[in-house]
């Protein structure tokens, strides 16, 4: 198996599905464990921002799962494998539930709704204000990524590459989206996103499809990546990672792909692409675009052309999360919880802090003021930097 791709297993507890004899064979690994590629030392350096842990708490472990918090106002929804889901306010619990049933994928939430997944595929919804259980639906297979929550209804990508939307009032399903995917392709913990008229969800081939939000069915697709090479594995060129929305440009990346940006106002017409691959994610801000690819480096591209404006390669194999940008700095998270922060002008080491010790498997978030991380171990750290 390519070096690479276990590295990205490594980096995003993702596993391969499609031919069993593969599966098998990965399936053995820890795909949290040290046995990767070294992780380059961290050196010390001078802080030039301060940083400080506004206030942390507990959403249970992640077991083999990736959770992220969701953020709505000054609210924080948290959720765990053992099923326990909790709504934070500065840090204290407002109130905090058992769904029943252990849990693979959360949270998604708005003011009134909170949404979580099951490896047996149930979408299960809880009143914001309480907790208390409003409506449960199905998908088609295990959910792996957090389900996305609007006024239009619950988005949810299921294992198997479904992508469903489910009514916010009742939990009815208003329609289903399925394509066929590659003989092998990478599980993904990415989730749809909201935008204009769409529901955008990236797929395994490097394809970023607009469906609409009437009926699912396909308005345009963009070609992220275009796989190549002369096997399956080579061949493996899947979006993973949300696609990120600002103004009328969407902008997507691929393991073993480009990222790529498009205008959504011109029929998904592509604005540039470069060659970069990334399972983690993106983030952007009035100017940048913020990666961070799999071998470990933060990029800063210009989001008009995609030219290369820094490239930060000190954190070498460090299984780094997708990135937030903030207040003239760049955060990113590894796999022992440290939480680095980047200046967003030359991508200089600005600060770092420490959290429980365990990795980030998801995006950092903003909270505020704060950048908001959730741990493998179940930790939720709120913290200001400046």
């Amino acid at each position: 198996m390519p070096r690479r791709l276990v590295l990205l297993l490594a980096a995003a507890g993702l596993m391969l599905n499609g031919c069993a004899t593969i599966t098998d064979g990965i399936s053995s690994l820890n795909p949290f464990a040290s046995s990767g590629p070294k992780m380059q030392p961290l050196k010390p350096f001078v802080a030039t921002a301060e940083v400080r842990t506004a206030w942390s708490a507990s959403a249970g472990k992640a077991g083999d799962y990736s959770f992220a918090p969701a953020v709505v106002g000054n609210a924080v929804y948290v959720a765990g494998r053992d099923g326990a889901v909790s709504k934070l306010d500065g840090g204290k619990t407002v109130w905090k539930i058992n769904a029943g049933q252990p849990l693979s994928a959360g949270v998604g939430a708005n003011a009134r709704l909170v949404v979580v997944g099951t490896p047996r595929g149930d979408v299960l919804a809880f009143s914001a204000e309480d907790g208390k259980p409003l409506w449960q639906a199905k998908a088609s297979s295990e959910v792996l990524a957090a389900p996305t929550v609007s006024d239009d209804g619950v988005a949810v990508k299921s294992g198997d590459n479904r992508v469903f939307l489910f009514d916010v009032a009742d939990g009815t399903r208003k329609w289903v989206y399925q394509r066929s995917t590659p003989t092998l392709s990478i599980r993904s913990a990415g989730s749809p996103v909201f935008a204009d008229r769409f529901v955008f969800v990236g797929f395994p081939g490097g394809k970023l499809v607009a469906l609409s939000l009437q009926n699912g069915a396909p308005v345009w697709e963009g070609a992220v990546a275009l796989p190549k090479g002369a096997t399956e594995l080579d061949r493996v060129a899947d979006i993973v990672a949300s696609p990120v929305v600002d103004g009328r440009q969407i902008c997507a990346v691929a393991f073993q792909g480009r990222v790529a940006c498009f205008d959504m106002g011109q029929g998904g017409a592509m604005i540039w692409s470069r060659e970069l691959s990334s399972a983690a994610g993106l983030a952007l801000d009035g100017r940048y675009l913020f990666v961070t690819d799999d071998k470990g480096a933060v990029h800063a591209l210009d989001r008009l052309s995609g030219s290369s404006l820094w490239k930060q390669d000190k954190l070498l194999n460090r299984r780094l999360s997708g990135p937030a940008v903030r207040r003239g700095l760049v955060a990113v998270a590894d796999a022992e919880g440290i939480v680095h922060f980047l200046s967003r002008e030359d991508g200089s080491f600005a600060a770092r802090q420490k959290t429980d010790g365990t990795s980030v498997r998801t995006p950092v978030q903003l909270l505020g003021s704060s950048f908001l991380v959730q741990t493998a171990g179940g930790n939720v750290s709120a913290i200001e930097a400046q």
